[in-house]
């Protein structure tokens, strides 16, 4: 018996994987399952344009998931007949005004020398390929293999995929101790159930710290980043934009329905969702200055959601020091990029005990032979996208 604590997109992955292989899995959450940062997630798929200083040795497992996408998306809608809304239009970042400009340029120049596929355009040609883009716009770079997905519809299929493979999701049960005699793991205790298990799957995102029964070795150093969003709605026929936009601190994924998802912000709130007067001015202004159209477009949704972020920014993914107990999560923003390999690579170590060589940099243990015993937020640039 498998129990997986939590039922996110990272969850799901594990749980199908597992329930294909034959296994008997148990996913729990303490809500609707993939009702938090999966569902608040905009589903962007770009490894390239979201690289940064001093997340080199992350990149390469970003880029292997990356291309795992296509074949992972054709898999879930052969067995469940959900599209995911996978699309392979590309990412495009745009300059302002020439302090962004220079900015982008440096960036560029940065994100050359490991080695990605990008170009350099100048702000006409953004414009011809993207009509409704503020005129001002100076410059842009273009990364044609960063790429998009629906990730509300992702969590539909992961759900619908990991139910057929004979898979059984408990919900609104929040998982109230991770069962062990300090050694290896029991099970999990649920209200007053309590449900035995060989192998539990930590996989509660920006919770997973705070779960009872997990011993100080074994305790993610995971905290919630909250980030902001909203929705607007364009005319499905004629969009404003055909592709994933970044313009300077903010966003704007179009969906095929014409829903033009715009995020994020990125505050260190613990676990408040509210969403803010303050928060929502910046999205639109940002928005606006970028794609001036928007002005128009009804507003139609608006909602906060929590990004599991490790010390590091980095997943946490393995065995820990309990036998039988594993880590899947500190996904950050890449939760939803990382969806496959995550659900690949977790579901191969529990089967036959190994992790595979590109998640053995991110287990646990990193932060035991660094120290840190503690965590702490790190100021990062807005906006990041949500992955999780």
């Amino acid at each position: 018996m498998i129990a997986i604590v939590g039922a996110g997109v990272s969850g799901l992955a594990i749980g199908w994987r597992l329930a294909q292989a034959g296994r008997t899995v148990t996913a729990i959450d303490r809500g609707p399952a993939g009702r938090g940062a999966s569902w608040a997630a905009a589903g962007m798929l770009a490894p390239q344009v979201e690289a940064e200083p001093g997340e080199e040795a992350l990149l390469p497992l970003l880029l292997e998931s990356r291309d795992m996408w296509a074949a992972f998306a054709a898999e879930l809608q052969s067995a469940t007949g959900i599209g995911v809304g996978y699309r392979t239009e590309g990412t495009l970042v745009v300059a302002l005004d020439r302090d962004d400009r220079e900015k982008l340029r440096f960036r560029y120049d940065y994100l050359l020398g490991l080695g990605l596929d990008l170009e350099w355009l100048a702000g006409a040609e953004a414009r011809r390929r993207e009509p409704h883009l503020a005129r001002g716009v100076t410059a842009a770079v273009w990364s044609p293999k960063d790429h998009q997905v629906d990730n509300r519809r992702l969590v539909e299929a992961l759900r619908a995929a990991f139910a057929a493979a004979g898979g059984t999701l408990i919900e609104h049960a929040p998982v109230e101790e991770i069962l062990h005699d300090g050694a290896r793991v029991a099970g999990v205790r649920v209200a007053d159930r309590t449900i035995p298990a060989e192998t539990v799957i930590v996989a509660a995102g920006a919770w997973s710290r705070n779960l009872g029964g997990l011993p100080d070795a074994a305790r993610p150093p995971v905290r919630p980043v909250k980030g902001q969003m909203l929705a607007l709605a364009m005319d499905p026929a004629e969009p404003l934009i055909e592709r994933v936009v970044w313009g300077p601190d903010v966003y704007l994924v179009p969906r095929r329905d014409g829903r033009l998802v715009v995020g994020a912000t990125v505050e260190e709130m613990g676990f408040d969702t509210r969403l803010t007067g303050g928060g929502m001015f910046e999205l639109l202004r940002a928005a606006w200055e970028t794609l001036p159209g928007i002005y128009d477009l009804p507003l139609v949704e608006s909602w906060a959601g929590l990004r599991p972020a490790s010390r590091d920014d980095a997943p946490i993914l393995g065995p820990t020091e309990i036998e039988g107990l594993v880590m899947a999560t500190g996904h950050h923003r890449n939760g939803i990029l990382l969806t496959p390999v995550t659900g690949a690579a977790i579901a191969r170590l529990v089967l036959d005990g190994t992790a595979p060589p590109s998640i053995r940099p991110f287990s646990l243990a990193r932060f035991a032979a660094k120290g840190e015993d503690r965590i702490g937020p790190r100021n990062r640039a807005a906006p990041v996208s949500e992955s999780a």
